[in-house]
């Protein structure tokens, strides 16, 4: 082969390969998704790669309203819990998807002290405080400000909560960036600065049914594993005793895959009596990682979807969805029961301010919050 004739085909090779990766990169579509009482604009944000996943996410809340993913016959089926209209959002919200914050999970009696000074939050749930108080960032509308599509699809979407919103200290600048890659992988980062000290800890509520949302059985028959050696155990209103107890000999201990529902219902140990099941923290470590790491491997049996959860947090609040009650209608027109989804938070410990022992949720205005979730998702798995 002649020297030209080799270098026109490195070229059209070259040109081969970049037609190849265009035709395969990610994509990234928006479309209306309602209107808040007072006219503004709701939109859904759609990430769609080439394995036949799709991520949506609504600007109320930052919210995942969906994740469609196939089985390992190729069936798609949408794994997570919601409505299909803004209205249900708006009328009982339930946390679906939602962006949690500005302290996602519990604070007792609402309140912490700061830098010597006392502070109150909103008590709706319990006479305690639940992720951020009766408005928290799950029930607000947030600015979409990047789409992206290419080899990962994108939305960066912003909320600018105010100094004293929900009785919390400094005005809070938070980023929320979903993105799908052609790996399978659905990362949910947020990022958070202030302008004086405050406390941050957020998280994102998605309702996991890997079988598909609304379908017979729930999602009880899922195989959890969870790597942690230790869980914070609660009191009868789900605040932490502050006591860091061993899982070994528990029905806490996820350290070997398990399905969730072979003990979720034992009475004889009162931490489930308290939680109507698993509403727990548990320890991945004691200290933020700069890195990600394993925070839990979920799989399906008879679909063979599965994901694991990476992120840089110390704990994972594993909830079972003991609180579905069956009033809810779902986005396949079945009613939501309990047990029907598992929620996996990373996040800091529940109640971390009331906790030195816990570490510090002290966000200062020269650092930046961050929570790296990686959910890289399984299709096609074996039993």
């Amino acid at each position: 082969m002649s020297t030209l004739h080799f270098t026109f085909a490195i070229r059209m090779g070259a040109l081969a390969m970049l037609l190849s990766t265009i035709a395969s990169a990610a994509e990234v579509t928006r479309t209306p998704f309602g209107m808040l009482p007072d006219a503004r604009a709701v939109e859904a944000v759609t990430l769609r790669n080439h394995h036949g996943i799709t991520a949506t996410v609504i600007s109320y809340g930052a919210a995942l309203q969906g994740l469609t993913m196939p089985d390992r016959a190729g069936k798609s089926a949408d794994v997570i819990l919601g409505y299909a209209s803004l209205d249900g959002y708006l009328k009982k919200p339930e946390y679906f998807g939602g962006t949690v914050g500005r302290f996602a999970n519990r604070l007792a009696k609402g309140r912490f002290v700061l830098d010597g000074k006392p502070y109150q939050t909103p008590q709706n749930n319990n006479g305690n405080a639940l992720h951020g108080g009766e408005r928290g960032f799950d029930k607000v509308l947030w600015e979409i400000l990047e789409v992206h599509g290419g080899l990962t699809a994108s939305v960066v979407m912003r909320y600018v909560s105010p100094d004293g919103d929900q009785g919390y200290p400094g005005a809070l600048t938070v980023k929320a960036t979903y993105s799908l890659d052609e790996a399978n992988a659905l990362t949910i980062e947020y990022t958070a600065t202030t302008d004086r000290p405050t406390i941050a800890n957020i998280s994102n509520h998605a309702y996991w049914n890997l079988a598909g949302e609304g379908s017979v059985g729930g999602a009880m028959g899922h195989i959890l594993m969870i790597p942690a050696e230790t869980f914070t155990p609660v009191d009868a209103t789900l605040i932490p005793t502050g006591e860091f107890r061993p899982v070994a000999g528990t029905v806490f201990d996820f350290r070997q895959p398990i399905e969730i529902g072979a003990r979720v219902r034992d009475a004889r140990e009162p931490q489930i009596v308290f939680g109507r099941g698993y509403d727990h923290n548990f320890v991945i470590a004691h200290e933020l990682s700069l890195a990600p790491r394993l925070l839990a491997r979920v799989q399906e049996p008879a679909s063979g979807r599965g994901f694991e959860l990476w992120s840089n947090q110390p704990g994972l609040q594993f909830y079972s969805g003991n609180f579905l009650d069956g009033t809810v209608v779902g986005k396949s027109q079945r009613l939501y029961r309990e047990g029907d989804a598992i929620v996996l938070e990373p996040q800091l410990f529940p109640d971390t301010p009331n906790h030195p022992q816990f570490g510090s949720a002290r966000l200062a205005p020269d650092a930046t919050y961050r929570n790296l979730m990686i959910y890289r998702l399984k299709i096609g798995q074996q039993k």
